[in-house]
């Protein structure tokens, strides 16, 4: 329940927050922008749903499905835009359809001519998050046209059901939990969102968080606009449960592995292109700009301080991954050994960070350390005399926490997942041999999960690598991470710059997205 309780703090706190009511410019936002952040948050939902369900959905079923030119290559190769931070696509992106641009100038190597289409808009924020999001779709659509669709295709065969009627009247609805269940993801990221949309000059809940707290300095307008948007997630969260909860579908393994049908040459060809289109897209385009960018740039950008930077960036993340993975299994494992009724229910509580907005929890974290830094410093000067500073506000112990509460949920999962596969009756030979809880963990079941941890560890430290909204509010005045300086530079108008720090994390970010792949397959 502490453990609960500590992770729980941030939304705790922006509750007991709202009592106080709204700041002063409350009522002129409500009258000037809320209408904006609502009407383009709703736009942006609706938007990335549709492409990340083409994209996602689309490509799942080729790969699942088809026999096709290089289609082992792309199964894995669709998962990679998962590595891009969404606000590095869309730098990329700017850059090649601005003036004076890639697209410019390969049209004018070939004597086309270059008609500039203007991305730095809504439309081309949809855009660029659909590209970077549609793997969530991806992935879990894919898992079950591979393992749970075989039986049913060959029936509907038989039954002399063509192809594309079998997919849209059968295999679509029957896949519809997995893929809500990615989309859900995808729209809790397209909510968190706040490089991309600040970078596009496009007004939503983030943005306006940021503006709040920042430009207007009131934070009861921030806690205000948190909370709606912490509403807005939370909808989408019980809708997730609600389809799931009427939408009863029996797969097993039992259904049968889905068998690829080879088709024509043209027609292998032409589905080879339709999956490239979105790796292309989500992955290649953007790293190839950057890549041009970093070439141009890296006698300027690449020296002894950005190696500097690139380790804090690295030490914060793997400092985080460790403690978050500390806590996941704590809360896995206390609430195994506690004899309470409903204890593993509400240890499940925990883990809803992850569906919190990183500004969100920023906030919900200032407000109390904030609250407890100036206690602290009014009492030591009233009572002793001393003067000192703030205890956690600008410092890495709240900075960590934050990524506690918001990554807890990434450690959680795959740890759970290998605890489970752990047959009771081992600790519990184990237990009427005389041997304790903690003696059984380490000597027994870690050695079994070791896996599962591992995998958090790796997933933890990716996350905080990308995480921004959260940094930009809470790193300490003389830490920087990689995402802040690529954030940085693409603010001041030095693009080009933000090319390296974003390489970095692309690449970094790259191999353990290779790894959870493989983890995938052989699951």
């Amino acid at each position: 329940m502490a453990i609960v309780l500590f992770i729980a703090l941030p939304v705790i706190a922006i509750a007991l927050k709202l009592l106080e009511g709204p700041g002063e410019t409350w009522q002129h936002l409500v009258n000037n922008l809320l209408v904006d952040y609502i009407g383009n948050s709703f736009f942006l939902i609706f938007a990335c749903s549709v492409l990340v369900l083409i994209l996602g959905v689309g490509s799942a079923w080729l790969v699942a499905r088809f026999e096709f030119p290089l289609r082992k290559q792309l199964e894995w190769l669709l998962i990679l835009p998962l590595a891009i931070p969404s606000y590095i696509v869309a730098y990329a992106y700017a850059g090649v359809f601005d003036y004076g641009g890639s697209l410019e100038l390969i049209l004018r190597g070939l004597n086309l001519e270059f008609i500039r289409i203007d991305i730095m808009n809504k439309f081309g924020l949809a855009f660029v998050l659909s590209i970077s999001l549609f793997p969530y779709v991806y992935v879990s659509s894919r898992a079950f046209f591979l393992n749970q669709a075989g039986n049913l295709l060959e029936a509907s065969t038989m039954l002399g059901v063509g192809e594309f009627k079998s997919f849209f009247r059968l295999m679509l609805p029957l896949a519809r939990p997995a893929i809500i269940a990615g989309l859900i993801l995808v729209l809790m990221e397209v909510l968190n969102d706040y490089g991309a949309a600040q970078y596009f000059g496009v007004n939503t809940f983030t943005t306006g968080i940021f503006r709040a707290w920042f430009s207007l300095e009131e934070p009861e307008t921030a806690v205000y606009l948190s909370a709606l948007l912490i509403f807005i997630v939370f909808a989408l969260i019980l809708f997730e449960k609600w389809q799931r909860k009427h939408i009863q579908v029996t797969g097993n393994k039992a259904s049968g592995r889905t068998h690829r049908k080879l088709g024509t040459k043209p027609m292998q060809w032409l589905k080879f292109i339709l999956v490239l289109i979105p790796v292309m897209l989500g992955f290649f385009i953007p790293v190839g700009q950057l890549m041009y960018w970093a070439f141009l740039t890296a006698e300027k950008v690449f020296d002894f301080d950005f190696i500097l930077l690139s380790l804090q960036s690295f030490g914060i993340a793997l400092v985080t991954s460790m403690v978050t993975v500390l806590f996941a299994t704590l809360l896995i494992y206390f609430a195994k050994w506690s004899s309470i009724n409903g204890i593993k229910s509400i240890s499940r509580l925990g883990i809803l960070g992850y569906a919190i907005p990183g500004a969100v929890v920023a906030i919900g974290i200032m407000i109390p350390t904030l609250a407890f830094d100036k206690w602290f410093i009014n009492t030591m000067d009233s009572v002793f005399g001393v003067k000192t500073g703030f205890l956690f506000n600008g410092t890495l112990v709240a900075l960590v926490y934050a990524y506690c509460v918001r990554f807890l949920a990434v450690a959680y999962n795959p740890i759970e997942s290998t605890a489970l596969k752990v047959s009771n009756s081992i600790p519990d030979s184990s237990k009427m041999l005389g041997v304790g809880n903690f003696k059984t963990f380490f000597k027994i079941e870690f050695p079994l999960i070791k896996t599962g941890i591992l995998s958090a560890v790796i997933l933890v430290f990716i996350d905080v690598l990308k995480e921004l909204p959260l940094t930009l509010i809470l790193k300490p005045f003389h830490i920087n991470t990689l995402a802040v300086k690529a954030f940085e530079y693409a603010s001041d108008e030095m693009v080009m710059e933000a090319a390296i720090p974003s390489l970095f994390i692309i690449f970094t970010a790259t191999i353990p997205v290779i790894f959870l792949n493989r983890l995938l397959i052989k699951e």
